[in-house]
């Protein structure tokens, strides 16, 4: 974390101070406002999250409770998640309170007594070492706390605006607000009251039964499995071994469990198979009773026995796979005629099961995908034809976790003679899916052609980028190099060195002055006039060298910026080699340099030569305005 560089700072650093909308915010919410997000879930948050970021911007984020989310029904965070949280400062105090999935054990039928269970594998949770980040369980609320704290100290100082409900909304496509949006109040003395907002972006973010979405003629399409869970978070005495490892259990009555033990060292869940529903059930199979699914988990258990203390929560679902055709008010006929106004997000845009632990996580980086997008058009960085990549690479994403879901959703109902593939041995070769390590967006106006790949095999170009250990040169310290792409709106620019020492002729040489100096590097074209130079751009540096061969004093000016009111140097821009975990044999990146551009939300955006300059700075001005 680096602070004081605009003053000493005795207080908590992760309080930014406040600027813009930040120094004067009303607690009543304005009239007009930049984005209004309906919905304090995760997708709705962690956009909030991001747009908070930037001082300049008026965003509110509306929701019908009237206080924070005291339980939620989502707990699985995937490694993908905690890579993203360490973007928004938190990790490792989510890390620290949550349980850590290491392994998953496997029980089916004795073979000699079907009545009974017995553990038959045990499989490792991350078994090719596909992130640094653990698979964690944790409270939906407790996420969503993170999230409010890193909202409110923001410069923006945004806080969550309680107990106002979304009625409609109307684009009128004029003025500078041309979205009218209708809430009512649902707590207080002004409970049922309606007032209106106008908005520049709308953002729903509020569930699989979005008002929003209805607004703009979006509908969930899809099926229904036939199929029931009934869900309970529970204190419970038990003679089941595995009682604090997530289990999938198959019994021989065809019934199933997936047990996920909770944050807290006590409190675990417990997903039981409440069998196959009728046609005509009309919803009965929704009324069944705790004490029917605690009776249903025993039975499966045996000749383990399950005592119940506490029901913290529970449920009763229907395995339902949905998806919108698009994720904002653009017609598909109209797509180039005009940009979005209003957006959709998370469950508002595709419904699965629980089962596979996406829900939260792909809601997640749909918020995040969105919110830097806002935040670039709105703070004048990008134009707004950027917008549309939006809905174009996270609804590819959402019908992939729905096949995705099915199969496994489909499995884990299954009696195990009924398998094709073990369980285990699925959920093993799967396991990048899941992590959410799978994405991978397509070339477009922010992901370049992989026409340099073999530059840097580790980067794939549109898939996140995967951090590495690095040494940081002027302390020495030892860092895991993505671990400094903070959620901050910002681009990077890795540049990996030639073989040359620093100092010395090179391309990397050539590369840092013509980004200092040349009228064409996006430095100059981009950055606004009177901001720090690395306000757009984060460039970085990694030589091949040891860090002691690494002379920090012939570094080019372009790895050492000037910032802040004092124009003090930034010294953690300059990387060398781990000599025991060589980035550039780790991420296959070829000797002869290359540079790596990743976008704010940790995509990896291209690969180029350090010579090929006319490419980056062509690449920048597809998306970026000149300043």
């Amino acid at each position: 974390m680096q602070f004081h560089h605009h003053g000493y700072v005795s207080t908590d650093p992760r309080i930014q101070d406040a600027a813009g909308v930040g120094l004067d915010r009303p607690d009543e919410l304005p009239e007009n406002v930049d984005v209004l997000i309906v919905g304090t879930g995760p997708a709705g948050m962690i956009t909030a999250a991001q747009l908070s970021q930037f001082p300049g911007i008026t965003t509110r984020i509306v929701e019908r409770r009237g206080a924070r989310l005291p339980i939620g029904q989502a707990d699985g965070i995937q490694a993908r998640s905690v890579e993203t949280f360490q973007a928004f400062g938190f990790a490792e105090r989510i890390i620290a309170e949550a349980y850590r999935i290491t392994e998953m054990a496997f029980w089916k039928p004795d073979p000699s007594d079907r009545s009974r269970i017995i553990r038959t594998a045990r499989a490792v949770d991350d078994p090719t070492g596909i992130s640094e980040f653990p698979h964690l369980i944790v409270n939906q609320a407790r996420v969503l706390d993170y999230f409010a704290e890193v909202m409110a100290n923001s410069p923006t100082r945004m806080k969550p605006d309680f107990g106002l409900e979304f009625r409609g909304l109307s684009n009128s496509n004029e003025g500078e607000y041309p979205v009218t949006v209708t809430l009512a109040h649902t707590t207080g003395e002004r409970a049922g009251q309606e007032r209106t907002v106008h908005a520049k972006y709308v953002v729903g973010a509020d569930g699989a039964r979005s008002g929003v979405r209805d607004s703009i003629g979006c509908t969930l399409a899809g099926d229904q499995a036939k199929h029931a869970w009934g869900v309970m978070d529970v204190l419970a005495v038990t003679d089941f071994p595995d009682i604090r490892t997530k289990c999938a259990i198959q019994s021989g009555s065809g019934g199933s469990i997936l047990l996920i033990p909770r944050e807290g060292g006590y409190l675990f869940r417990m997903y039981v198979d409440l069998g196959d529903v009728a046609d005509d059930d009309n919803g009965a199979v929704r009324k069944t009773t705790i004490d029917e699914i605690i009776g249903k988990a025993n039975a499966i258990l045996h000749p383990y026995t399950l005592d119940v203390k506490n029901v913290a929560w529970h449920s009763v679902y229907e395995v339902a796979h949905r998806l919108t055709d698009r994720f904002d008010d653009v017609l598909p006929h109209e797509i180039g005629t005009h940009t979005p106004r209003v957006f959709i997000t998370g469950d508002a845009c595709h419904t699965h099961s629980a089962k596979a632990g996406q829900g939260m996580n792909v809601s997640m980086q749909d918020g995040f995908n969105l919110g830097w997008k806002l935040g670039h058009v709105l703070d004048g960085r990008s134009p707004e034809t950027l917008l549309g990549t939006y809905s174009a690479e996270r609804q590819v994403i959402a019908r992939n976790l729905i096949d995705f879901d099915k199969e496994w959703s489909s499995l884990m109902a299954k009696k195990p003679e009924e398998l094709d593939v073990p369980l285990e041995e699925f959920y093993t070769k799967t396991a990048e899916f899941p992590a959410g390590f799978m994405t991978q967006y397509p070339a477009s106006m922010l992901i370049g052609e992989s026409t340099h790949q073999e530059l840097a095999t580790g980067f794939p170009v549109g898939k996140r980028f995967k951090s590495a250990p690095v040494v940081r040169v002027a302390d020495a310290n030892p860092v895991q190099l993505g671990h400094h792409h903070r959620a901050d709106g910002r681009w990077r620019a890795y540049a990996f060195a030639d073989a040359a020492a620093s100092g010395e002729p090179s391309a990397l040489a050539d590369w840092a002055h013509w980004m200092q100096t040349s009228p064409d590097s996006p430095l100059l074209v981009h950055t606004p006039a009177g901001s720090d130079i690395d306000s757009v751009f984060d460039v970085k540096v990694v030589y091949q060298q040891a860090h002691a061969g690494v002379d920090i004093g012939r570094v080019p000016g372009a790895f050492l910026p000037k910032t802040g009111p004092f124009a003090l140097i930034d010294y953690e821009k300059v990387y060398a080699a781990d000599p025991e975990h060589d980035i550039f044999e780790l991420r296959g990146i070829n000797r002869g340099g290359a540079v790596v551009v990743v976008r704010p939300d940790q995509y990896v955006a291209n690969v180029l030569p350090l010579t090929a300059t006319a490419a980056l700075a062509a690449f920048f001005r597809q998306m970026l305005l000149a300043r």
